[in-house]
């Protein structure tokens, strides 16, 4: 309870800053949200009330008689919440393809967290140069090499959400020693380390693996805990998709927990699930599991989606060790047999407690196609592989294996559906588990609403607030707030976010609580949700009932370790 303490002092101290009633005054503003019901964050019951917005910053908040305006909006039954904050996007390339954002905003979302494994930065030639073809496809341009470089880009090009990225520990692997299976040298571990020191000051919130994956999955702890002290000393977080989500899921607790200890650093289980049919079920004996930890002085929280299905790449299900060396290794092993016969045998009969999503999946029936990057291979989209299988009379892995050829090397997009209802509801209903989408910003008309994708792209901050909240009663609306907005802003740094306070940031999202709900589903995902009726970031308003402005104040922010480019090397 440390952590709602810490904020509740925060919002007190804010409040008790104002001038008159809550901060407030009488003063003239540009905008006035007035008659709300305010849930303001931190957990604690609404009330009625307004917010005035200076500037950037609320201004003042609470009852406001008297208080002018140059636009005032009367939104008397309406929640006006702080903005929602994604703590696991994808939307860092997205938004330089259409920087709308759209499925973020209209589900109330003002700030995006990515940078898991992959990250933005650091950038080399070579790297730049394997994107090439995605950059043709998608007319953007990568040309930033650092996270400075990459903020500048963002600002020229605009954005109606707010960006903050961690430093990919895949990312910096690449840069560093490329895609093989092998460990650095202790003269490349201490260049990886020295990337993230330096990332860290560009203002990155801390360091994030995906160890479910190649190249990262050819880590080891050690490694992760070096990456994991450079971040430490700026003040970062660790974030993981640990290395097991299934039946390892506990050897995969260990490993985070111990690199938490020994780095002395907070940790945050991303997209927290149990996968596979096999362990549905133990969501609450992993939940104990974290409680315990943070019982002994450990500083672990997690964040999940509201979805039973999880989505990642096609070339996924393939065991990892057969993406050493890149891309062009994989397709070479898959096209000698006796390298095929044995991925067949490991993606249909794992062994030793090896995870493989198409077989937690159930088979091809619980794998959906949701992108193709070919264009010729579009007419997959929104099929199962059993379906495609049985249209080509072929084994559902060897379906998967000659689609991820016929891709030539790019990515394959996929849903899995390896969870269960119960489990997901189970980690919901914890106070320390925060809200992430894992997906990238799209929009039905715009150039990636050429690709399928998930409905929690699009749905599932309303997902919680409509389903969950008001059909289920599964917990009050405020605690769903705090869990979208303070609780992730307060976990990575983000010190003037997640709160409705005087001087904080003008992030603000207002919504009928009896309408909002979401529309998106698998077999029709580019459905924005309802119910959002204002979204204003940075104080300007980039959704006006439903519809998206012309405005984009979207910023990159920095995380609490940055420091000024002036000041650094001092």
């Amino acid at each position: 309870m440390g952590e709602l303490r810490s904020v509740l002092g925060l919002l007190l101290l804010l409040i008790g800053c104002g001038n008159g009633e809550g901060g407030g005054g009488t003063g003239s503003y540009d905008v006035l949200i007035r008659g709300g019901w305010i849930v303001d964050g931190s957990g604690n019951p609404r009330h009625r009330g307004d917010v005035a917005i200076a500037g950037d910053r609320i201004a003042g908040l609470g009852f406001l008689p008297g208080a002018q305006a140059r636009e005032t909006l009367d939104i008397a039954g309406l929640i006006v919440a702080p903005g929602f904050i994604d703590m696991m996007g994808q939307s860092e390339i997205n938004v330089l393809i259409d920087n709308r954002v759209l499925s973020k905003v209209t589900q109330g979302v003002t700030t995006e967290l990515t940078g898991e494994g992959g990250s933005i930065a650091p950038l080399t030639d070579k790297l730049v140069l394997d994107d090439s073809d995605a950059m043709k496809k998608w007319h953007y341009r990568e040309d930033w090499r650092d996270l400075d470089g990459y903020i500048t880009q963002l600002e020229r090009h605009g954005s109606t959400v707010n960006i903050a990225t961690f430093v990919g520990a895949t990312q910096v692997r690449l840069a560093v020693i490329g895609n093989v299976n092998r460990q650095p040298t202790t003269p490349e571990l201490a260049h990886m380390a020295a990337l993230v020191d330096t990332l860290m000051e560009q203002g990155a919130l801390g360091v994030w693996t995906a160890l479910e994956y190649a190249p990262a999955s050819y880590s080891t702890t050690n490694e992760i805990i070096a990456l994991a002290r450079a971040a430490r000393r700026h003040g970062g977080i660790y974030a993981s998709h640990m290395r097991n989500e299934g039946i390892q899921i506990d050897q995969a607790l260990n490993e985070l927990f111990r690199i938490a200890r020994e780095a002395e650093i907070p940790a945050e289980v991303s997209h927290l699930k149990v996968s596979g049919r096999n362990s549905w079920g133990r969501m609450r004996r992993v939940l104990a599991r974290i409680d315990s930890a943070r019982a002994t002085g450990l500083d672990v929280t997690a964040d999940q989606y509201p979805y039973v299905a999880a989505a990642t790449a096609l070339d996924a299900s393939i065991p990892t060790w057969a993406e050493s060396g890149g891309w062009d290794s994989l397709l070479v092993r898959l096209r000698d047999p006796k390298t095929r016969a044995r991925l067949h045998d490991e993606m249909a009969h794992p062994k030793g407690g090896a995870e493989s999503f198409f077989y937690e999946a159930g088979g091809g029936a619980g794998v959906l196609i949701t992108g193709t990057f070919q264009d010729s291979l579009r007419y997959l989209q929104g099929k199962r592989i059993s379906e495609i299988a049985a249209a080509r009379r072929r084994d559902p892995v060897e379906t998967v294996f000659d689609i991820v050829q016929a891709e030539g090397g790019h990515r394959t997009d996929a849903v899995y559906f390896v969870m269960s209802e119960p489990d997901v509801q189970a980690a919901m209903q914890t106070w320390w588990v925060a809200v992430n989408t894992d997906f990238g910003g799209v929009a039905p008309d715009g150039p990636l609403g050429t690709q399928s994708a998930h409905p929690r792209a699009y749905g599932t901050f309303a997902r919680i607030l409509g389903h969950y909240v008001r059909e289920l009663k599964l917990f009050p609306l405020e605690f769903a707030v705090r869990k979208m907005t303070s609780l992730a802003a307060q976990r990575v740094g983000l010190k003037d976010r997640g709160l409705l306070a005087p001087g904080m940031a003008a992030d603000i999202t207002v919504f009928d609580p009896n309408t909002v709900a979401d529309r998106a589903t698998f077999e029709r995902p580019h459905q924005p949700s309802v119910g959002f009726v204002y979204v204003f970031v940075n104080g300007q308003k980039v959704l006006d009932h439903g519809a998206i402005t012309a405005a984009r104040p979207g910023r990159g922010l920095r995380g609490p370790g940055y420091v000024p480019p002036a000041r650094r090397g001092r």
